[in-house]
């Protein structure tokens, strides 16, 4: 052959044997079939084998394995990010003329999704009190497909009674989704609560370091993998294998980090607790969280997130000030990685709950917690809170 060729067609293989603990990275777009009677494009792994980069490669599928293995799943799917997962959700099981539920508490961009995309799309997506529990039969229609839980929300804390809605749901054929992130698939058991789909984004807890951009969809049976497939299938949420090699390095340190985080978020929200100028404590662990009686039921643990109300005597702009004069906290959103950031909701609102641009949530990462302690000290004493 030509030396053109073979830069494209060479016979070197590396000597075998090799044995390694790292997964290794496995790129592809195009799989290859030994014949031709072999060629098909099934996103069903389990049953067609490898067919397309674009349904998964051996990296994704193990990332995808693990994660079900830990939520106890039926399959999981791995998607490119935490609102990935919440579109596929919502495509895979409403259509036209559908209704829908999600709590007020939940994730901000899938009620934005619900209330623009969605609504073009004439799928009714409904806000529903997160702490409804079984009472939300009464929100149920003849054209409810799809019932969303987020538990804890993301940023009041609300605590839901994912077992009671699971029950009112199913009793009239209804499915319910988890955003199942907070728990990190394994604080929370999803699927003995009765939930059908538990997504989370591995962005946060599994990934732990703020540098990749992942999510998971796990399925409680059969009937709800093959919606969920066929409609993945279709829309082109491709994952990268190296963003999964990443993700299946985190699941290695995830307890460890896990235990640390719960330990030091705790000192710190407790530290804020006693503070004078602090309200309340919004944690799932402490009895005045709204629905902290579902967390002592239903959860084996806490992690890094919550979020605290300033006085009504504290003004925001010294609330604004102190955010922006930490300098431990960085500011931004997300969480779940090991750097502390702190976010200010200048303009939150819940039914009924003005929080006048005093919301503050905090993630707590692994810094030493008297450190962190001290910094926010010393930030509310120059911001003037007292």
């Amino acid at each position: 052959m030509h030396w053109k060729t073979k830069l494209i067609q060479s016979d070197v293989r590396p000597p075998e044997g090799f044995k390694s603990l790292v997964t290794p990275i496995q790129r592809a777009s195009t799989v290859v079939f030994s014949k031709q009677s072999d060629v098909s494009s099934n996103w069903r792994h389990a049953q067609e084998g490898y067919t397309y980069g674009l349904y998964g490669t051996p990296t994704s599928r193990e990332l995808a394995a693990r994660i079900g293995e830990l939520e106890g799943a039926y399959r999981t799917i791995v998607l490119p990010g935490g609102q990935a997962a919440i579109s596929l959700i919502y495509l895979a099981f409403c259509s036209a003329g559908d209704h829908a539920l999600v709590p007020y508490s939940a994730y901000g961009p899938n009620k934005e999704l619900a209330e623009n995309l969605l609504g073009r799309l004439g799928i009714e997506v409904e806000p529903y009190d997160p702490l409804i529990g079984a009472g939300i039969a009464s929100l149920i229609r003849d054209n409810t497909k799809l019932i969303w839980c987020e538990s804890p929300g993301s940023v009041t804390m609300e605590i839901q009674d994912v077992r009671g809605i699971s029950e009112a749901a199913h009793d009239r054929g209804v499915l319910v989704a988890l955003d199942n992130t907070y728990a990190a698939g394994v604080l929370f058991d999803a699927f003995s609560h009765g939930v059908d789909l538990s997504m989370q984004a591995l962005t946060k807890y599994v990934g732990g370091h703020s540098d990749l951009m992942l999510a998971t969809i796990s399925v409680a049976n059969d009937a709800v993998w093959e919606r969920i497939g066929t409609v993945h299938r279709l829309v082109g949420m491709a994952v990268s294998p190296d963003e999964c090699a990443l993700a299946l390095r985190g699941l290695q340190t995830l307890a460890v980090r896990m235990d640390r985080l719960q330990a030091s978020t705790l000192t710190v929200a407790s530290w804020l607790r006693e503070h004078p100028a602090v309200e309340t404590v919004l944690h799932p662990a402490f009895p005045d969280c709204p629905g902290h009686e579902y967390w002592l039921r239903d959860f084996s643990g806490s992690s890094s997130v919550f979020s605290v109300k300033f006085r009504d005597a504290v003004d925001p702009r010294a609330v604004e000030n102190f955010v922006d004069t930490l300098k431990l906290f960085s500011i931004g959103f997300s969480w779940g990685g090991v750097h502390s950031l702190v976010i200010l909701y200048p303009r939150l609102v819940r039914p009924g709950k003005d929080y006048g641009g005093r919301l503050v949530r905090f993630n707590i990462g692994l810094e030493e917690p008297a450190d962190l302690i001290g910094d926010l000290q010393d930030a509310m004493q120059k911001a003037g809170i007292s």
